[in-house]
């Protein structure tokens, strides 16, 4: 560890003596049932949260259309549309890890991209046309970015732990288009965008 690392962790907060004391009291409340059908090995974590993915990356094939249409800047049309491709690319490659595990390929709605997705609508209702409305369809296109990262990472992971390295690699190529998907918004942002949008 790091002598900065350990330096923030002395300078953390530390919780009061009353405050860990009604942690522990309220321990049983705060403790969640299991559903019936609930995950007992990592590999049915890891199918579960294919699905969820795989339902996201479906909504978001949806998605992109709308928000390449409401996009001013043709940089930024151009990239959304762009992705657009990758993703659907991103759709077949998730069809073939569930055909590498002996699964279905079936998708569980991911809350987590239906709110996100929802926020990206109500960007463009709360922004007149133009570089600010641009810089909406960014800010809520790279959260988007930022939860299949996170998403992708996490399933890369669960793959090599169970074993599953053809998926991993799999996964691999789909995190890497999702990081390079959030740099090009971020260069949109940066060099076109931001500027426009502040000039309005």
């Amino acid at each position: 560890m790091k002598n900065s690392e350990k330096q923030g962790q002395k300078n953390a907060a530390q919780p009061k003596a009353s405050q860990t004391k009604d942690i522990k009291n309220n321990t049983a409340k705060n403790i969640v049932e299991p559903a019936a059908d609930a995950a007992t090995e990592l590999k049915d974590l890891f199918i579960d949260s294919l699905k969820d993915i795989y339902w996201a990356e479906n909504a978001l094939v949806g998605a992109l259309p709308k928000m390449a249409a409401n996009a001013s800047a043709a940089g930024l049309a151009g990239a959304v549309l762009e992705h657009l491709a990758i993703t659907q690319n991103q759709v077949s490659r998730l069809e073939q890890v569930f055909d590498l595990l002996g699964e279905k390929a079936e998708g569980k709605k991911c809350e987590a991209m239906a709110g996100l997705l929802k926020e990206g609508d109500s960007i463009l209702e709360e922004t007149a046309p133009g570089p600010v409305r641009d810089a909406g369809i960014i800010a809520a296109s790279q959260k988007i970015e930022h939860y299949e990262i996170a998403s992708y990472g996490t399933l890369v992971a669960f793959a090599k732990a169970i074993g599953e390295n053809d998926a991993a690699k799999l996964l691999t190529q789909t995190l890497a288009e999702e990081k390079e998907a959030d740099c090009i918004l971020n260069d949109v942002a940066l060099n076109l965008v931001n500027f426009a949008a502040v000039a309005e």
